[in-house]
């Protein structure tokens, strides 16, 4: 006869057996949900779309929507509908940042060459900018602010306030609370500080800053939307302060403007 203690580990295999398989079900469950929801694209489906392509029950699709919408991987759009959320906009897929870079030199090259001054783009990495393309222009005195691959808080270049003022309030907010130790090492920035720039920017339609990541330089900015129109990009002008009096800054917008609209007319 087997002992006690036995059968005790036998029950706790099976017990551990069971969990694992149950974590493991829910787990493709929940992926097999993501990528309904991601395959919806911008418009967001219903959860009676959700059921249907995820194939499963209503109560189980408002379970693994509770929880990937506590996790930032999924929001809800309207009354009715879901999208992908913050965490998942926030992650450049396989190639992408080579491909955005590739699509943005034109428009950096046209800009650098209207201007004299180096231009820039960036993308998002989660709380962070990264510069993935870089075009020096023609005039003495180049202001290079950032490199290829630099990383800093998203929002204390102009690019990135622009990316980030193009964003949603709740992913403002995240970023901010997430950057908000860090904020200070560029040029005393703080979250208060950023928000009124956030605003500024929205108001005007360009981002304007100076003296936070680098001293004596001013930077123009603008954010770039891909296809389905949501933001993915920021690109900007940096210059010498004496260079940038309001109506370069003015100016500098147009082209920008300009250069996005003529070469990326169906967005990124």
């Amino acid at each position: 006869m087997r002992s006690r203690t036995a059968n005790q580990n036998v029950r706790q295999a099976d017990d551990q057996g069971q969990s694992v398989e149950e974590g493991a079900r829910a787990l493709r469950r929940g992926l097999t949900l993501l990528d309904a929801i991601l395959a919806g694209g911008k418009d967001g489906l219903r959860v009676v779309d959700l059921c249907r392509a995820a194939a499963l029950e209503r109560p189980t699709v408002y379970r693994l929507l509770a929880t990937l919408i506590e996790c930032g991987y999924v929001v809800q759009r309207g009354r009715f509908r879901y999208v992908k959320g913050p965490r998942l906009a926030a992650l450049p897929q396989r190639g992408e940042s080579a491909d955005l870079a590739e699509r943005l030199h034109p428009v950096l090259a046209r800009i650098s060459q209207a201007c004299g001054d180096a231009a820039f783009g960036i993308v998002r990495d989660g709380a962070l900018s990264r510069c993935i393309a870089r075009h020096v222009g023609t005039h003495p005195v180049q202001v290079l602010v950032i490199q290829v691959g630099t990383r800093q808080p998203l929002g204390v270049g102009a690019a990135g306030l622009a990316l980030l003022a193009a964003l949603s309030d709740g992913a403002v907010d995240d970023v901010i609370a997430t950057n908000a130790d860090a904020l200070v090492q560029y040029g005393g920035m703080t979250p208060d500080r950023m928000r009124i720039l956030i605003r500024a920017t929205r108001e005007r339609g360009y981002s304007v800053i100076g003296n936070h990541a680098t001293r004596g330089a001013l930077a123009v900015g603008m954010a770039v939307a891909d296809r389905d129109g949501e933001p993915v990009a920021g690109i900007s002008v940096a210059t010498t302060l004496a260079r940038m009096p309001r109506e370069r800054q003015q100016l500098l917008a147009r082209v920008m403007r300009d250069a996005v609209r003529d070469l990326l007319p169906e967005g990124l």
